[in-house]
């Protein structure tokens, strides 16, 4: 990989001067990346009772609670995000705040992702809770563009892998293809629920030449994205980061590239890989155990991302510093990473390659020098 002599005196990994370069996000949860205080307020506003009742200590609780190391427990944090989306202004609000906050760290292009089916207690229809999030979304892209701030957002629609709603998650997601989403998804806890389990919500979203994204090796495994990957077609692996379960390393320290690993390489599949979370969920142990790096060298097609910025605490801009800081990145590792994000997104091929060479490529220019 590349270090830091590539642009001397130039890239200093600090948090000023990596918000400044064009990022591309393909993983991230719109009810894992509410503002505190936004929580504290629709909380009120709908009755909701909270673990704490100031934004520091709330935001303090959530990260605390994230921190378990175990993805069950880390996805219990979302219920009290997801109790304060119930309704069309929080959704509407939560979705146009989101839009802002990325574009205020550098985000050009995002791929959203929320579970329709989670956000109708109050009365509200698939179709309804979709049109109030894109609503919010096309507001917070108007507001970002008169603020001088080019964004743009596709929303995924993701199906609970627990739940039974799958199919009709992705007619859903079909359904609203042309008026601003992008692809279908599936979350959850991995353990017990396979991919395979839904494999007719991918073969219909095949048939109607949509994209998805499977959250797979994750918490779970090699089989998880096989499942993934032979079974079900994904286009995009959802974190993925077990892949390093088919990767030996020889006497000689050469990394020996098992079946599964060597098709998902030589496919050019994309890992939605997000460091601080896969830390907390205890997908990997530390930072620096994270196969990121060695899967980056191999050629994978790695991309950064974020997954949920309240859990965390994190945001494109600290992901990007903590692994410039942990390997070694300069600013061509940097842009690499973002251009494989832009290649693996769900937009059409002339869009990607206009936001590569009229944003991204010329962003990165300045910056090198």
């Amino acid at each position: 990989m590349s270090d830091k002599s590539l642009v001397p005196g130039l890239f200093d990994g600090s948090a000023e001067s990596v918000k400044l370069a064009p990022k591309v996000l393909l993983h991230d949860h719109l009810d894992g990346g509410l503002r505190p205080g936004t929580v504290l307020e629709l909380a009120d506003a709908c009755g909701w009772s909270l673990p704490a009742d100031t934004e520091e200590d709330l935001a303090r609780w959530f990260r605390e609670s994230a921190d378990s190391g175990t993805l069950v427990r880390y996805l219990e944090t979302f219920e009290h995000t997801v109790a304060v989306m119930q309704t069309p202004e929080g959704l509407e609000r939560v979705a146009r705040e989101c839009v802002a906050d990325l574009a205020d760290d550098g985000v050009v292009y995002a791929e959203v992702r929320f579970a329709p089916e989670q956000h109708l207690e109050r009365g509200l229809t698939l179709d309804e809770v979709v049109e109030h999030v894109l609503e919010g979304f096309r507001a917070g892209e108007s507001e970002a563009r008169a603020a001088g701030r080019d964004i743009r957002i596709g929303c995924l629609l993701t199906a609970m892998r627990h739940a039974a709603r799958s199919r009709e998650i992705a007619e859903l997601a079909v359904r609203f293809r042309d008026r601003g989403v992008v692809g279908f998804d599936i979350a959850g806890a991995e353990a017990g629920n396979p991919p395979s389990r839904h494999l007719d919500a991918f073969e219909y979203t095949r048939a109607a030449n949509a994209h998805f994204t499977i959250h797979a090796g994750e918490a779970f495994g090699l089989p998880s994205i096989h499942e993934a990957v032979a079974f079900c077609g994904a286009d995009r692996l959802g974190h993925g980061v077990r892949i390093l379960d088919d990767i030996v390393l020889g006497e000689n320290g050469e990394p020996r590239l098992g079946l599964l690993a060597s098709y998902v390489r030589d496919k050019r599949i994309p890992l939605e890989l997000c460091p601080s979370s896969n830390v907390q969920t205890g997908a990997v142990l530390t930072l620096a155990e994270h196969p990121f790096d060695l899967l980056a060298r191999l050629r994978f097609r790695v991309t950064v991302n974020t997954d949920n910025r309240l859990m965390s605490d994190t945001t494109m801009t600290k992901e990007m510093v903590q692994l410039a800081d942990m390997f070694g990145y300069g600013w061509a590792d940097l842009e690499r990473f973002t251009i494989n994000a832009m290649k693996s997104a769900f937009l059409p091929f002339d869009q990607r390659l206009e936001l590569i060479d009229d944003v991204i490529k010329p962003g990165y220019a300045v910056l090198i020098g």
